[in-house]
């Protein structure tokens, strides 16, 4: 028995939900059906046949999901590489130990394997790819037809899957952006969240702007996403607005010299929480994130830093 292991993704080009990789495990001398090809040549119809037949015939498949903040967060490649791992893991051990070989669509080595190589339109090269690429496309395009076009009606995802049609881009602009759906680091969605609407400040060289950065930068190192920074309007203004899981986060840094006479967290009032829950609502209602019928978790959280090389020394969710 001579095992290759086939590697393909779906979803890497759509401006919202996951991006998935599927694995499969196939005997090279399996007779495979004359369909088990690339999908995208491929009916509707076919694909999901072929399905059937990938998940009853291979040794073994997998599936590697990596949502819409995680590629935010960690970049195309980054996510691929994960989705990839992801997707092997799911693999039986005979299947990883008995394969001789790992075949992956494109240029892109998701894979840090030996055995593994990539292959430029390898989903019509090689039968393993294929199969991949079948399993792939016909489970994403159930997840975002079944599942996310019925929890969000207005945006037509029965129709795009999540990719940037006109329909789409239009639906977005007319209700907003989904946190934790879309991906804000795409366009048109980055375009629309960090639009010319609102006054967006350049990060000057002030101890204050430098607190800022210093604030942005110990958020994206435990897993937050940077949407916008110095978010202004002529009614409010916003310090850090940043995303984790499916959750928005409103943030206001304080910055003091020195901290001799308490932290910044301090300066945080029952008059100030009042304005940064005002100010949550006008970005809600800006981007028509309050009218998609599902309004995103909110979390505001109050950042204390101090010195002339600032430090971070708290981080306090006031909303509780």
């Amino acid at each position: 028995m001579t095992i290759t292991i086939g590697i393909d993704e779906v979803g890497r080009g759509s401006i919202a939900g996951p991006l998935l990789v599927g694995a499969v495990a196939l005997d090279a001398d399996i007779k495979c059906p004359a369909d088990i090809r690339d999908s995208k040549k491929l009916s509707k119809k076919k694909r999901q046949l072929m399905a059937a037949w990938v998940k009853e015939n291979a040794l073994s498949y997998g599936l590697g999901w990596v949502t819409a903040p995680e590629i935010d967060s960690l970049g195309m490649t980054k996510s691929l590489k994960l989705a990839a791992r992801r997707a092997y893991n799911q693999l039986s051990d005979e299947a990883k130990t008995k394969a001789t070989q790992i075949a992956i669509d494109g240029n892109i080595m998701m894979l840090d394997d030996s055995r593994a190589f990539s292959l430029i339109k390898g989903d019509d090269k090689v039968r393993a790819i294929s199969a991949a690429s079948i399993i792939a496309k016909v489970t994403r395009d159930y997840y975002m037809t079944e599942k996310i076009a019925l929890e969000y009606p207005k945006y037509g995802f029965e129709n795009h899957v999540g990719y940037g049609t006109k329909t789409h881009i239009e639906a977005i602009e007319k209700y907003g952006p989904v946190a934790g759906l879309h991906r804000f680091t795409f366009q048109p969605v980055k375009r629309m969240v960090s639009g010319s609407s609102p006054k967006i400040d350049k990060v000057s060289g002030t101890a204050g702007r430098r607190a800022e950065t210093v604030a942005a930068e110990y958020l994206e190192d435990r897993g937050y996403h940077i949407i916008v920074r110095n978010w202004k309007t002529r009614e409010c203004e916003i310090d850090i607005v940043a995303s984790k899981g499916e959750a928005l986060y409103f943030v206001e840094v304080k910055y003091r010299e020195d901290n001799k006479h308490g932290d910044g967290v301090a300066a945080i009032t029952s008059k100030k929480l009042a304005q940064m829950k005002f100010s949550a609502r006008v970005y809600l209602h800006h981007y028509g994130l309050d009218k998609t019928g599902k309004t995103p978790d909110i979390k505001l959280l109050a950042m204390s830093l101090h010195g002339d090389t600032p430090v971070v020394d708290a981080v306090i969710d006031i909303a509780d």
